[in-house]
């Protein structure tokens, strides 16, 4: 964990001292701040995957504080959790609303504190992978296969379903050339009966859209797809 720095942000020296050092004992590189003021320029300097907030702090509050970095597209990915000592539901509610990922209720128990901390942080973790397991890149060209979109460069490309599925296909597996019957068996599927033109016709209206370099002919076998 010693690759993740988490950034901590309370008014209170003696539970700053404390969840420091149980973050730091399991492996977290740790940065504090003491008021709101202080942690917003810290987590601009400092970057910090995880930004733990209290709630109610002089100056400038927690909720203050997640707002404004909310505001910044840079903090768009960061984790920001809240410490509140107070129960009212209100109070958890307005954390959540102004983009807050959790909140953490005082007093703190050191294992459940660092427990709801790696549990956070592996949530974004599997997050972060799903995401990026749905977006393929391939020099200037992308398949977002969760939103079933293709840009090159900042440019969308619009694609047929079937077109999109025959893509998202040969470029599953760059360099590597697939046969025409796997194309309709993993495409169209073994039960739909199509043309023996079908997949030409799709691979020219794919070539009409994303250009003729992308798709290779491997005559008498199939395609692949080259970038």
């Amino acid at each position: 964990m010693d690759d993740v720095k988490i950034l901590v942000v309370d008014d209170e020296p003696d539970i700053l001292e404390f969840l420091k050092y149980n973050l730091e004992k399991e492996g977290f590189a740790v940065v504090t701040a003491s008021n709101g003021e202080e942690g917003l320029a810290l987590a601009e300097k400092e970057k910090p995957q995880l930004i733990i907030l209290d709630i109610m702090m002089p100056r400038m509050d927690g909720v203050e504080v997640c707002r404004a970095l909310r505001n910044n597209k840079e903090f768009d990915q960061t984790l920001i959790a809240f410490l509140t000592a107070r129960e009212e539901d209100f109070s958890q509610i307005a954390a959540l609303d102004v983009g807050g990922d959790d909140y953490i209720t005082k007093p703190i128990r050191p294992r459940v504190f660092t427990s709801r901390v790696k549990a956070l942080l592996r949530r974004s973790r599997r997050s972060g992978e799903e995401e990026a397991e749905a977006i393929t890149r391939l020099g200037d060209l992308v398949i977002d296969s969760e939103k079933v979109l293709v840009y090159i460069g900042d440019q969308q490309i619009e694609l047929a379903k079937k077109e999109f599925e025959l893509l998202s296909l040969l470029a599953s597996k760059p360099g590597k050339v697939f046969t025409r019957e796997e194309i309709f068996r993993k495409v169209w599927g073994t039960d739909v009966i199509v043309g023996n033109r079908t997949i030409d016709v799709h691979i020219r209206k794919l070539r009409e859209k994303i250009g003729d370099h992308y798709i290779r002919t491997i005559k008498g076998i199939g395609y692949k797809f080259e970038f």
